[in-house]
């Protein structure tokens, strides 16, 4: 089983402020920001516009985008720090802080400078300014949780996560201190002091699995579809927000959180699991279809040596009598159409989705009759639904349309079983699974040629369709309807049914819809399922991104594993993502990995390997051999 992630403050509990009225007055600070590129101009456009002094240094020439921004742009170290700023703001990568903080004149600055830094991770950042810095240095480690995409209109209620490390006991000290959180605190920022420690854990759960998850999907080559759901549309956003960063960021999160190679092997074991419980439930499947097949052989074999007379009577020609009564809606009925585009519309399975539809349909005043294995008369009879316990009730009730709202895995013996002789050689059979091209061969394979089919993906649900179907895309393929011209309009009808609530109306082939399903909802279950695994939770330094992540698992834990696997095993598209997906995993840790080891080996064997190419050039130089010895023979 995989270990529950738990991300909630426990040591401490971080101050949060929010309110950019309480925050003090801001006064001019004089601001020398270490590395120029994207995020320092982020900054210095927001400190400059606040009134500040900024100053910058940076190993490129960015003079023609400070002059731009107003601020001061210094090549050489020594002469920005002569100019005494009062706070250095380390704005260099992670890879690189340690080196350019080792180069600073610090000599030239003032003793009691404040330093301060942005990194994504704080312990690292903590550990190294306290190593470097001369004690009578002041340090705040900070994090503007966010970034030029995230924070693009304004800071406002983004987290600013800071750490006063150091901070001298003068007055002037504490006041410059504040000065500086103020310039955060002024835009609007949520402020939350917590420990570098504290941060690190739980930005391991957020931050790190955030950007891991959308490099993984950045990988997948992920497309807008026409049929986007809310979940598809989260995850292109997560892939927006962190494909912008560069993976020196992404490295930095992994090789400098203690925390975040655990995080992989979680992530890891999750996706395993679910992958295993995939091929466990299909193992499952083929292995009772082809047993209960082997019975079936053995079953007619042994029934040739009975001598009794089979039953006159099918399981279809029995009659119930247990049928309730149709119940008179007798409130008032919003929105209904006109009488002559009402419909009888039986709905078959009257589970949580099917009773969501008829809600609607009989708020629009159509004739709605229901039929399910379970006993849902009560629920019927709230919605003004009239409830049938016996298949063949429903069906001598002569329903111009059959809507299946049954699950994936069982409509094929639900369809099966319907006594069709009952019906109308008219009648329109209508489906709502998730998958179309299954249904549009099965309903073409069991239904009689005169019935007319519609197969349809209402792609919302009653947890995203809750507040109205407005703008919610509705799916749909006219895979035979007869040319007469009353069942063109009843076709019609019913499709009006969705378009007079505001769905997108959107149609497609089934394979089509398959094509773009299994990119888009077949990976959004995925991903919602493998992170309900980690059992992510709140905290509170929560990213935009990492919000997605939590929303995303809230809207796929609601739906049942059946669902899930129906998504599998009916879409022909979807062991191929699943691969893809896997693959995409598998890449991203090489990546990591791989950086890794490079480290590590110019660490260990950095200085020999100088030491060799120095001795092949002199060999080449003085075009003599070295003396060979058994020592100096390489394996190759």
């Amino acid at each position: 089983s995989v270990k529950p992630l738990h991300v909630k403050c426990s040591s401490t509990n971080p101050t949060s402020q929010s309110h950019p009225d309480h925050a003090p007055p801001i006064s001019t600070l004089k601001i020398a920001i270490i590395g120029f590129g994207n995020y320092g101009q982020f900054l210095a456009k927001t400190l400059a516009s606040q009134g500040h002094i900024v100053l910058a240094h940076s190993r490129s020439d960015y003079s023609d985008v400070a002059k731009k921004l107003g601020v001061s742009f210094f090549l050489n170290p020594h002469d920005l720090c002569e100019q005494h700023p009062e706070v250095i703001l380390l704005c260099t990568s992670i890879i690189s802080t340690e080196q350019v903080l080792k180069t600073l004149p610090l000599q030239r600055l003032k003793r009691s400078t404040l330093f301060v830094d942005v990194l994504s991770v704080k312990e690292f950042a903590r550990n190294l300014l306290l190593d470097a810095l001369p004690p009578d240095f002041d340090i705040i480690c900070s994090h503007p949780m966010f970034g030029p995409q995230s924070a693009k209109q304004s800071w406002k209620d983004l987290f600013f996560v800071y750490e006063k490390v150091r901070i001298g006991n003068e007055s002037s000290r504490v006041q410059r201190c504040e000065q500086f959180l103020g310039i955060f605190q002024s835009e609007g920022c949520k402020m939350v002091e917590m420990s570098c420690q504290e941060h690190d854990k739980l930005a391991a759960g957020s931050q790190f699995m955030t950007h891991t998850v959308g490099r993984v999907l950045d990988m997948l080559g992920l497309e807008s579809t026409p049929i986007n759901t809310k979940g598809y549309e989260t995850l292109l956003d997560l892939v927006e927000n962190t494909c912008r960063d560069s993976f020196d960021l992404y490295y930095g999160l992994f090789l400098y959180n203690k925390s975040a190679l655990e995080m992989v092997e979680r992530l890891d074991l999750a996706f395993d699991a679910l992958r295993n419980e995939l091929f466990g439930r299909l193992h499952h499947v083929v292995r009772k279809q082809f047993f209960e097949n082997g019975e079936k052989v053995k079953s007619v074999h042994d029934s040739s040596y009975q001598n009794g007379a089979a039953s006159a009577f099918s399981s279809n020609a029995l009659r119930s009598q247990d049928v309730t009564i149709p119940y008179e809606f007798k409130g008032k009925i919003l929105e209904s159409v006109d009488d002559s585009s009402k419909l009888k519309v039986a709905i078959v399975g009257f589970g949580n989705f099917g009773q969501f539809l008829a809600k609607t349909l009989a708020r629009q005043g159509h004739s709605v009759l229901a039929y399910s294995r379970t006993d849902y008369r009560d629920a019927a009879q709230k919605l003004g639904v009239s409830f049938f316990s016996d298949a063949n009730d429903l069906c001598e009730e002569h329903p111009e349309v059959i809507l299946l709202c049954t699950s994936i895995l069982s409509t094929e013996k639900v369809l099966k079983s319907l006594p069709f002789q009952r019906l109308k050689r008219s009648t329109l059979f209508v489906d709502v699974l998730s998958v179309k091209e299954f249904p549009r061969n099965l309903f073409l394979q069991h239904l009689p040629p005169e019935f007319d089919i519609l197969c349809t993906h209402p792609m919302f649900g009653p947890e995203s369709g809750k507040n109205g179907w407005n703008e919610l895309p509705f799916v749909f393929d006219k895979v035979r309807i007869g040319n007469d011209e009353r069942r063109v309009a009843r076709c019609n009808s019913f499709l009006d049914i969705f378009a007079r609530e505001g769905c997108r109306m959107v149609e497609m082939t089934c394979a089509e819809h398959d094509w773009h399903a299994a990119g888009s909802q077949f990976i959004t279950h995925t991903m919602g399922r493998v992170l309900e695994k980690l059992q992510l939770e709140s905290t509170p330094i929560n990213t935009k991104g990492y919000e997605t992540l939590l929303k995303l698992v809230e809207n796929t834990a609601g739906d049942s594993f059946e669902l899930y696997y129906g998504l599998f095993m009916y879409n022909v598209n979807a062991m191929e993502q699943l691969e893809r997906m896997d693959f995409a995993f598998e890449s991203l840790k090489k990546q990591l990995f791989g950086r890794l080891h490079g480290v590590l080996r110019k660490e260990l064997f950095g200085d020999s390997e100088k030491l060799e190419v120095l001795q092949e050039k002199s060999v080449r130089k003085n075009g003599a051999a070295l003396s060979s010895s058994p020592e100096s023979v390489k394996i190759s």
